[in-house]
């Protein structure tokens, strides 16, 4: 990942370490809330501490199921500020026979928007896509973010129209899990 530049407006990104475990957190309920879901953000610091880097007790190198990418850009005082992230994580499909990186969240600060911070974010996957051998760089957009949409498509991204995503939750999950004979 790029180092640590000085120049006003420069895009740093760096792995997200424990310490940013608050901010990743702040990050995902300004997504929630822009999504227009603000009560369905209710993950906690410990949960997302151990599905970014296992017990707390390792080192935090590949521990955990999931990778965060930290955003930042450069203010007029030299200072580097979160501004954005891209929380990530394998996936593997059985057609290609390759792993593949599910982004789950890509989210900059409106304010921080237009400074190609998004678009560094998304490149820098595609490379970690590219390096670990995968077949894929995936996501979903809801389908009323148009702004979102514009963006992807611009990058080269194609929406897949003819498939339905399909999500068990809460009791439903519970209720199918107590059906099971294994």
């Amino acid at each position: 990942m790029p180092t640590h530049p000085h120049a006003a407006g420069s895009i740093n990104l760096r792995p997200a370490a424990r310490e940013d475990i608050p901010e990743i957190l702040a990050l995902i309920k300004e997504l929630a809330a822009y999504e227009r879901e603000p009560e369905a953000a209710v993950a906690t610091a410990a949960q997302l501490e151990r599905a970014l880097f296992g017990h707390p007790a390792n080192d935090g190198k590949g521990a955990g199921v999931a990778e965060c990418v930290m955003g930042e850009i450069v203010g007029e005082d030299g200072e580097a500020r979160v501004e954005g992230m891209a929380l990530f994580f394998h996936n593997f499909s059985t057609w290609t026979g390759k792993p593949g990186i599910y982004l789950e969240d890509l989210f900059v600060r409106p304010a921080a928007r237009g400074h190609g911070l998004g678009k560094a974010l998304l490149l820098h996957l595609a490379k970690l896509a590219v390096e670990r051998g995968c077949g894929r760089l995936e996501w979903a957009v809801l389908d009323w973010n148009a702004p979102a949409i514009g963006f992807y498509k611009s990058l080269g991204a194609v929406g897949l129209d003819e498939w339905t995503i399909n999500r068990v939750t809460g009791a439903t999950l519970e209720k199918l899990a107590s059906e099971s004979r294994h």
